[in-house]
C-alpha cells in the first residue's frame, strides 16, 4: 500500500475509474450483443434500434475516456455493416 497521502488518494481514484470503466465497457458489450443477437434472428426493425442505441452508448464510453475513439469507430462500422447487409 502506498505511503504518501497524494499516492493513496491517486489509488483510491485509479480504483473508481477502474470500476467506472469496467461497468461501460460491460454495458458496451451487452448492446453489441443485443444488435447481434437481433442480426441473426433476422428481426430488421429490432437490429436498427438496438444499432442506434448502441452508437449512443459508445459514444458516450469515449467521452468518459473509457475506450478510445477509433475503437468506438471500428465497432460502430462493424456493426451497422452487419445490420446494412440484412436488406441484401
Amino acid at each position: 500500500m502506498a505511503n504518501l497521502k497524494s499516492s493513496k488518494k491517486r489509488a483510491i481514484t485509479n480504483e473508481k475509474r477502474r470500476e467506472r470503466n469496467t461497468a461501460i465497457k460491460s454495458e458496451v458489450k451487452t448492446v453489441i450483443r443485443k444488435v447481434n443477437k437481433a442480426v441473426s434472428a433476422g428481426d430488421k426493425e429490432a437490429a436498427v434500434k438496438a444499432l442506434s442505441i448502441a452508437d449512443r452508448k459508445l459514444d458516450k464510453a469515449v467521452s468518459k475516456g473509457a475506450i478510445h475513439r477509433n475503437q468506438a469507430a471500428n465497432r460502430k462500422s462493424g456493426i451497422a455493416a452487419r445490420v446494412n447487409a440484412m436488406d441484401a
